[in-house]
């Protein structure tokens, strides 16, 4: 054997060594929980082939402490950069298998680079989370520089530059839990993951009561409660698919428009089943989740926190193969009133779009803002002045299409001409205004109504009278230049394929500003 071929295979016997991360055993328990291991995870994600590591050779940080006698490969965390359905990203993956994912400082300058890396190069980055927190023998006397602290300073400049996504598959604790939540997405795995800021010990020593790493940290909680997570997998491959899913709708960065997907699914389809899912009756609840699945592309719809503020829908389809992002009033949750939590959503989600040009449509059926002492003292104005704000501020092409019922400030927040939509279309059903007729005959006509001899007939004739002239929709919509045009809803896929095919040159130019300053 050459001597060159002998040094060849030195590295690569070292090689198959180090890509064990902590061992056949500790491999094994990963398994033995359901879980992948964090090159497993990295090769089902990235397609065939096309992973390139960084960094194997790098080792843990000596901190004088007995941990510097055990064997870190790669500090616990795999680098690097692949391909996703041909287009390129950078990644990096925690290997549970390695002292617990825990983060030191050779850990976080692998993460740092691959960062800085996707910035430069204006492509996404995709983090696969599994760490049981900081390695407290490395961090005692740390560089801040190598630490968590600059993972969040270089989220935030890629924020909005190219896509970010948290693939949340075991725990994330402490400090560093605040990484994968300045992504642009969170997925998380059911009974696996768990993030949390103060572990359940922690909470109970300051007079917290006793609780569980699932009541304050589980996939659920965050899926439904705090809102933290966009979707929730069933198992690490579940979680893997979704993200490549999501991905597919995003451009590589803010210079580019998403990928157009061929599709087989006729542009010009007429779908008279949407001629029943919405009730002609605007007190009859429905899910606008069906409406939307109709008229996308192959009916697939990738919803985000699906199951937080439910009275808000978000998500991507595609029509005629260009994703649009879709934000969507749902009646069958409050009967579609926007409350805080629907108005963080959406505004979130608004903001998203507007970053990466993903086009928005708007599905209008609310009857305004939700009223109640609550809505008000938790802040409902300044919670409902984000979706004015991130609706106003986005240049995307935007088209708003009434389904029923928009009322008050409801409507102005999902998207009318004034707000900046492009092109605004209404259904049959469409009633628009300040609030329903009968609301507005209450107050109208108060006082005659009250001083009559027959207040219920009274009603009766004002509000008939009212619903034939001012409040006649959705003609009257139409009269006063609300809405574009009425139409047919078995028509509504191939209306909005060629809206959105039309405003796809759209470029409008704002004021310069260093950026907004929207009422966090």
């Amino acid at each position: 054997m050459k001597e060159m071929e002998k040094l060849i295979q030195e590295v690569e016997e070292r090689r198959k060594v180090l890509e064990l991360g902590g061992g056949q055993k500790a491999i094994d328990r990963q398994h033995s929980r359901g879980k992948l291991t964090a090159r497993e995870r990295i090769a089902l994600f990235v397609d065939e082939g096309t992973f390139i590591e960084f960094d194997l050779w790098r080792k843990a940080r000596l901190t004088g402490y007995d941990i510097d006698d055990r064997d870190l490969p790669g500090d616990g965390v795999i680098t690097g950069s692949g391909k996703v359905g041909g287009r390129s990203v950078y990644l990096y993956s925690q290997d549970f298998t390695v002292l617990g994912g825990s983060m030191a400082t050779v850990h976080a300058k692998k993460i740092i680079k691959v960062m800085e890396d996707a910035i430069k190069m204006r492509v996404p980055c995709i983090g696969m989370v599994d760490s049981g927190g900081v390695r407290i023998q490395d961090f005692i006397n740390a560089d801040l520089y190598d630490t968590y602290a600059r993972m969040f300073y270089l989220h935030t400049v890629m924020s909005g530059v190219c896509p970010q996504i948290s693939l949340m598959m075991g725990p994330s604790a402490a400090g560093a839990a605040y990484s994968p939540m300045l992504a642009d997405f969170l997925l998380m795995v059911k009974g696996e993951s768990h993030m949390y800021i103060a572990s359940p010990e922690l909470i109970k020593s300051v007079g917290g009561g006793d609780v569980t790493l699932d009541d304050i940290g589980s996939a659920k909680m965050h899926a439904e409660v705090s809102g933290c997570s966009d979707m929730t997998a069933d198992d690490d491959k579940d979680c893997i698919e979704k993200a490549r899913d999501l991905l597919s709708f995003l451009p590589l960065s803010n210079k580019e428009k998403p990928p157009i997907k061929e599709t087989q699914d006729d542009p010009r389809r007429i779908d008279k089943e949407l001629l029943d899912l919405v009730p002609v009756n605007s007190r009859k609840p429905y899910d606008v989740r069906k409406v939307v699945e109709v008229i996308a592309d192959d009916h697939h719809f990738l919803e985000l926190k699906k199951d937080y503020a439910k009275n808000m829908v978000t998500g991507f389809i595609r029509l005629g193969g260009q994703p649009v992002g879709v934000v969507g009033n749902n009646p069958y949750t409050l009967g579609g009133a926007i409350d805080i939590n629907a108005a963080d959503k959406d505004a979130r989600f608004v903001r998203i779009c507007d970053s990466y040009n993903v086009p928005i449509l708007f599905l209008v059926d609310n009857p305004a803002y939700l009223p109640g002492v609550k809505q008000e003292r938790g802040g409902i104005i300044r919670h409902g002045a984000k979706i004015l704000h991130a609706v106003s501020e986005a240049t995307v092409p935007k088209v708003t299409l009434i389904l029923r019922k928009g009322y008050g400030g409801g409507l102005t927040a999902m998207c009318p001409r004034a707000m900046g939509s492009d092109l605004v279309l209404a259904w049959p059903t469409t009633q628009l205004g300040l609030m329903g007729a009968e609301g507005a005959v209450s107050i109208i006509y108060r006082n005659e109504i009250k001083n009559s001899e027959n207040p219920e007939e009274t009603f009766a004739k004002r509000l008939e009278e009212y619903i034939r002239t001012t409040g006649e929709f959705p003609y009257q919509a139409g009269a006063t230049g609300w809405v574009d045009d009425i139409i047919d809803p078995t028509r509504t896929r191939l209306m909005l394929i060629d809206a959105f095919n039309r405003l796809a040159g759209k470029d409008e130019q704002r004021p310069w500003k260093k950026h907004g300053n929207i009422p966090l």
